[in-house]
């Protein structure tokens, strides 16, 4: 019989009081990257609307890993807010994650006054500047970032650890061999492309242990020419079960730099999209290559689930289902397919309360429509333009 996806379920070494998960999806309320009331209020509003947990992102382990300036990097600087913010939820009986990374290439240099990494050298569309390819040194340090962050997270009071390794951020960068042209043991085969991920997983596995839950949201696919392929991401992901240091993967896909839209689905909000965007990116939005880059994908629900299905085939380890889930039936149909837990993002972004809506027995799907012009809200607060169109 399929688990109950509103009953209590374990998550490695937590106990949470439900299946379901707020996704990680950058709140835009941190403005001198520090915890504020309105960021501890975002949370508290799906916290209290009934998830098992909920996700803080975007959690930068260095100063060049922020996406731009307004991110928070963890350390002895925001430590306190972020207790603050977990004790705010663990008020509610919900648990929290932090999600834990390195943006790479999908950092903004110019807005952190400092050039981005990636595996390898590259223009960046975001700051007009180049990208520099991590050296030795560069990667020695980022790994024993990845784990004082999780040190600082465990002692603030969080219970989940997600390791970003999706999205073209710095460890999908070195996974995509478009991305990935490098000649030393950091590149090549995937053996040597998912060094970083496996580095970064077991360095922070042996720094926490089981105080707290380790996962990992990965791709079931890139969505570009060039970035990790289903059948890649398969071999990849099984490499990281039979390591051992992830209690589960989230299944997301697609990539914050190459093609964003992939994950999301539904309409394109590219006029919007433009007008939050600096002045360069702006311009060249309008050009060919630039409305290529927000193509449109048919919205419907659970649009990972085909994809996702052939990771729950191969891999016996706990998994999180993504991608555009609003209703009862979705989410039981993905505990009758064996997944563990599921994650929604737009969903509650629109209704906060949604899980507890339909744990009180309400027929009605979510009201999402999946029109994804809270995307470009980002820069000014995330919300459900819907709702509030100011």
């Amino acid at each position: 019989m399929a688990p109950d996806v509103f009953a209590p379920a374990r998550l490695g070494p937590v106990e949470l009081r439900n299946r379901t998960v707020k996704a990680a999806t950058f709140e835009g309320r941190t403005p001198d990257g520090q915890v504020t009331d309105a960021l501890i209020d975002y949370h508290l509003a799906v916290a209290q609307g009934g998830v098992g947990l909920t996700t803080v992102a975007y959690l930068a382990v260095a100063p060049e890993g922020r996406t731009h300036r307004e991110q928070v990097v963890v350390g002895a600087a925001t430590e306190k807010g972020l207790s603050r913010l977990a004790e705010a939820i663990h008020q509610t009986g919900a648990k929290i994650a932090g999600q834990v990374g390195h943006a790479g290439p999908v950092a903004n240099g110019r807005s952190n006054g400092v050039h981005a990494l990636s595996a390898s050298r590259m223009p960046s569309p975001l700051s007009m500047q180049m990208v520099r390819a991590a050296s030795e040194a560069d990667l020695a340090r980022i790994t024993a970032a990845y784990v004082a962050t999780a040190r600082t997270l465990v002692r603030a009071g969080f219970d989940v650890l997600e390791l970003h390794m999706a999205h073209s951020y710095l460890i999908s960068s070195f996974l995509a061999p478009g991305l990935n042209r490098r000649k030393d043991r950091w590149g090549g085969p995937l053996e040597g492309r998912a060094r970083l991920a496996r580095q970064v997983a077991r360095a922070v596995k042996e720094e926490v242990g089981d105080e707290v839950a380790v996962t990992a949201k990965v791709s079931v696919s890139d969505g570009f020419r060039g970035g990790v392929t289903t059948d890649e991401s398969l071999d990849f992901t099984a490499v990281l079960e039979a390591d051992g240091h992830l209690d589960a993967l989230q299944l997301s896909g697609g990539s914050s730099l190459m093609n964003p839209m992939y994950l999301f689905r539904g309409e394109t909000p590219v006029r919007e999209f433009a007008a939050a965007m600096p002045l360069p990116v702006r311009v060249g939005m309008r050009t060919p290559v630039g409305r290529k880059f927000l193509k449109e994908y048919d919205f419907h629900e659970a649009y990972f689930l085909d994809k996702a299905l052939r990771f729950r085939e191969r891999l016996s380890m706990p998994l999180m289902l993504l991608g555009g889930i609003n209703r009862r039936d979705t989410m039981e149909q993905a505990m009758v397919h064996g997944f563990e837990f599921v994650a929604m993002g737009r969903a509650l972004l629109r209704e906060p309360s949604l899980v507890n809506e339909l744990i009180a027995g309400r027929e009605a799907d979510g009201v999402c429509i999946h029109c994804n012009r809270c995307m470009p809200t980002i820069y000014s607060g995330t919300r459900c333009v819907v709702l509030d169109p100011a």
